[in-house]
């Protein structure tokens, strides 16, 4: 069963085109939503973190505070790195898990970080989905609740957009002048005949 990567830096449609493929019966394993789950779920990962960033991290009802641990790894680089280094481990295990179960011609795998994290070299093909930034500044910007000063301190830590597509096998154009879902059924095409 091929296993196929999805990235692409923040706001640049991932997800959206990850559902065009979970409408063709393609399973899509969501490792950012996997490792949040993870975090408040797995015990093991659970004390990992609160040993390395103190209970000071633990919110109401046994969980961890996600903002406030935000708050501490994305203005300090290196317990941001602490964080992966728990987290990227969790995620890779539970992956693996998730794939032995699923029958299908090939499985998704949406990761924001496949490239900095290295789990690229787990998967038998990427796609990244590019955007310029302005539109995906302005996509963030309407979803959720983060600053622009946030959105650009997280996307100067992520690879730059042109290292994404030179290393990706495929590269799907979500700039509002391509459709996205011709562009998914093509690559739905080549996987299934791999």
């Amino acid at each position: 069963m091929l296993k196929i990567g999805v990235t692409g830096s923040i706001g640049s449609g991932k997800t959206t085109v990850c559902q065009i493929f979970e409408t063709l019966g393609i399973p899509v394993y969501y490792a950012d939503n996997r490792g949040r789950y993870l975090l408040q779920n797995n015990e093991k990962v659970k004390a990992q973190v609160l040993d390395a960033f103190g209970t000071g991290v633990h919110g109401a009802g046994h969980i961890i505070d996600r903002t406030l641990l935000a708050d501490i790894v994305f203005n300090d680089p290196a317990k941001l790195t602490i964080l992966e280094k728990i987290i990227h481990p969790a995620v890779f295990d539970d992956f693996n898990n998730w794939a032995a179960s699923k029958k299908s011609p090939y499985i998704i795998k949406e990761a924001a970080l496949l490239f900095e994290a290295g789990t690229y070299s787990e998967l038998d093909k990427i796609i990244t989905v590019a955007a310029p930034f302005e539109t995906r500044l302005e996509r963030v910007l309407k979803r959720s609740k983060i600053t622009e000063e946030q959105i650009r301190a997280r996307e100067s830590r992520q690879w730059p957009e042109e290292k994404k597509i030179e290393m990706a096998d495929f590269v799907i154009y979500n700039n509002e002048r391509q459709l996205l879902m011709p562009q998914v059924l093509e690559l739905h095409k080549v996987f299934l005949s791999l």
